[in-house]
């Protein structure tokens, strides 16, 4: 009996030490703490989502507004933000380098343009009459460009002429007019073209090229003297 008695109380645990309460205690007190603060936490954001419900509610009434711009948020305001105006039926964008500076704008019936939204994300204000000139430049560009390649490659005409510059080395006359003519030197030989061309018919060149043959047939013939 006293055998079965000891094996029961041994495969019994023994009460905690005081150092083993202690640490349960402090294990407790921070999981109320973070409870706690998971409610506080929840808390804040359905406040936050109540007051940005009433600016953007305001916003939509006023209408003498199209645009609203916010004070920088973080993320996660941020994205309640996004939330609430897209259930709003507004147009939202965050814009911003850095994350903690980053901010929401939001829009009413229409999305902004690319150009406004460009204007935005470089930290600078819109300014429609500004983006209007710069429209009508940009365009007028354009036509310039198509008329010109339209017209073809534009020739360009040099401010003065090479002759006018050089003048006191090759003369006022240009060069054609001022070249000299070549006339031939006989005394090497050289016979004019006209020479050169036989006027004869081929009847007459023929009789005379007979003639000369029988002339030098007859002379062959003759015998030698002493």
């Amino acid at each position: 009996m006293a055998d079965l008695l000891g094996s029961i109380l041994s495969s019994m645990e023994k009460p905690p030490s005081l150092g083993d309460q202690e640490t349960r205690r402090k294990a407790r007190e921070q999981a109320a703490r973070l409870k706690k603060l998971q409610e506080q936490e929840k808390q804040q954001k359905v406040e936050f989502r109540k007051r940005m419900e009433k600016e953007v509610s305001d916003f939509i009434q006023d209408s003498g507004q199209i645009k609203k711009k916010f004070q920088p948020m973080n993320k996660i305001e941020r994205s309640i933000l996004h939330d609430v105006v897209e259930v709003a039926g507004l147009t939202s964008f965050s814009f911003g380098e850095d994350d903690d500076c980053r901010y929401v704008m939001i829009f009413k019936k229409f999305a902004p343009s690319d150009e406004e939204l460009d204007s935005y994300r470089r930290g600078e204000e819109w300014d429609p009459q500004k983006a209007e000139e710069k429209r009508k430049l940009k365009e007028l560009a354009q036509r310039q460009e198509e008329e010109a390649a339209q017209q073809g490659p534009v020739v360009v005409s040099p401010a003065s002429d090479y002759k006018d510059k050089y003048s006191h080395l090759i003369g006022k006359g240009a060069a054609k007019d001022a070249a000299h003519m070549l006339q031939a030197n006989k005394t090497y030989g050289c016979v004019p073209v006209a020479n050169k061309r036989d006027t004869r018919s081929i009847e007459e060149a023929m009789n005379e090229i007979r003639a000369k043959k029988r002339l030098r047939q007859s002379g062959e013939e003759l015998p030698p003297t002493s």
